[in-house]
């Protein structure tokens, strides 16, 4: 039975820019370890992940005990130019998400282009913050790539 009918269906679309002063096959690494193990909270705080790079891996929140989260799978996978993860991410309701982390070389350096996509029933609040974490991850990447 159908207690309400809301027209509640949202988009939403991120992109973010980045210049990385490391080569592309560092930034690309780099990537793949702050997504995963090395991934923290924009406190500080651990949030150990684990991302299976290969096509149809999983990229999920590890919390021990066979207890987590699935965050999605690599969709798309090209070393050092392209990752794709399509899936739930962080969200616990409703929504599809894609997400692309493109890199190209820049001179000796690499220009990072992240793409993230949704449409679902989405929180006021998670549309008011989503953007701050992504900055902080693609921060993260470009200070661990350069420093390399």
């Amino acid at each position: 039975m159908v207690t309400s009918v809301k027209d509640s269906i949202q988009q939403l679309r991120i992109e973010k820019e980045i210049n990385i002063a490391a080569p592309v096959d560092i930034a690309f690494e780099a990537m793949l370890e702050e997504v995963a193990a090395e991934n923290k909270l924009p406190d500080g705080t651990p949030m150990p992940m684990v991302l299976e790079a290969f096509p149809g891996g999983r990229w999920f929140r590890d919390l021990g005990d066979n207890t987590g989260h699935l965050w999605g799978h690599v969709q798309v996978i090209k070393p050092p130019k392209l990752l794709e993860i399509s899936g739930p991410l962080f969200m616990s309701f409703p929504c599809a998400n894609h997400i692309q982390y493109r890199f190209y070389a820049d001179g000796i350096g690499t220009r990072l282009s992240f793409l993230h996509r949704a449409f679902g029933e989405f929180p006021e609040d998670l549309l008011k913050q989503i953007g701050i974490g992504w900055t902080h991850i693609l921060e993260r990447i470009k200070g661990h790539a350069e420093t390399r």
